[in-house]
């Protein structure tokens, strides 16, 4: 394949409610969606960066410079068959995972669109529906956490996952725990802790949790192998792990028991379907989480999520949980829980033109002829 001409387009969606973790509360979000034109066959995808470096040291703006003045340029009118090929074209760019992804993703939409395939099958997935639990943020008290569990339980997800940081943790989780004594439950730092809270953090062993997501620094793998071995429950990493190969490293040193996979922070669906071999091939469960994708960003997890080692409940719920307009057709939504994996051609979603442009930013046009 050829790409003859990259589109791109910062997009700014409001949140249904705000929603706050450790780090920040937002009340929209701003992703930038690339389209590509390749062969003449149009294939989309979505960078789903945060606007500020709380996350990762990437933002909206570090990924329009990545993508307007290096991956385009790099990619544009170069022959690819395969999206490993693809990725050999911009190899020479470190690390800027969500900017890759963002292009990525759009090639592997053209490319199963291009053998009228859905992108599930090409990467290799076999489930037909994806588990959907919820991620829900820091509240103003825990009554009003009380009151989003009951919606969503109502709604049928499978699983709930808290917010938590210094001052909103153990008492946070013990009340929500109490209350619900059956639900699965898990909670997710957002690299709030240190080893000095290993005290705070064993506390959290006495409510049968599924997991504590990334209690500790962004960057790190091996204080949290020392903060496991002091835990019964699992330890999940999610911003340590940003390849195939770091996610070996992990499991090698005991740091951690399951690895949420997001597409975006791995720089796209190639190293995120390594990442999951890796795990799968070591009996190691993975999930699928999510930066509040837009629909074409939703899409792409969903397929993900279909490959057999994604085994415990992901991030990747319902669009209308986070939007009361999406930027896609069908909608993507969770029935009972679960979300029904696409079998139309690449993504299985249809990008409305109309949607994008109300909401558009900044847009910009690269072509191969200049």
């Amino acid at each position: 394949m050829r790409i003859e001409q990259i589109d791109l387009a910062v997009v700014r969606l409001p949140l249904v409610r705000p929603f706050q973790t450790s780090s920040s509360r937002k009340d929209h979000l701003d992703h930038i969606l690339v389209r590509v034109l390749a062969d003449g066959v149009e294939g989309w995808g979505e960078c789903a960066s945060p606007s500020d470096p709380f996350y990762c040291p990437e933002t909206t703006e570090t990924c329009w410079h990545i993508l307007h003045d290096f991956l385009a340029p790099m990619t544009l009118g170069k022959p690819w068959e395969s999206i490993e090929e693809l990725v050999g074209l911009y190899r020479k760019v470190k690390g800027n995972g969500f900017a890759r992804a963002g292009l990525e993703t759009a090639c592997w939409d053209a490319l199963a669109r291009s053998r009228g395939e859905p992108l599930h099958r090409l990467l290799g997935g076999t489930r037909t529906e994806v588990l959907s639990g919820v991620s829900l943020g820091i509240e103003s008290s825990v009554e009003a956490v009380f009151a989003n569990v009951d919606r969503f339980l109502a709604e049928g997800y499978r699983r709930i996952k808290l917010k938590i940081a210094p001052g909103w943790d153990v008492d946070v989780v013990r009340r929500v725990r109490e209350r619900y004594p059956d639900v699965p439950l898990q909670v997710d730092a957002n690299s709030a802790y240190t080893l000095d809270d290993v005290d705070v953090l064993k506390k959290l062993d006495d409510f049968d949790l599924l997991l504590i997501e990334q209690p500790l620094a962004h960057d790190d793998i091996i204080d949290h192998a020392t903060l496991q071995a002091a835990l019964r429950t699992p330890v999940c990493l999610d911003e340590s792990i940003h390849s195939a190969d770091d996610a070996r490293k992990a499991l090698d040193l005991n740091a951690c028991r399951a690895i949420n996979i997001k597409v975006s922070r791995v720089g796209g669906l190639l190293e995120a379907r390594r990442i999951h071999d890796v795990c799968h091939a070591r009996g190691v469960p993975v999930w699928c989480g999510g930066m509040h994708e837009f629909g074409v960003g939703r899409a792409a997890n969903v397929a993900a999520a279909s490959l057999p080692g994604y085994s415990l409940p992901g991030d990747v719920s319902g669009s209308d949980k986070y939007y009361h307009e999406d930027v896609v057709e069908p909608p993507i939504l969770a029935t009972n829980g679960a979300i029904a994996v696409f079998d139309g051609p690449g993504l299985g979603v249809e990008p409305v033109p109309d949607r994008i442009r109300k909401h558009t930013l900044r847009a910009a046009t690269l072509r191969a002829d200049g």
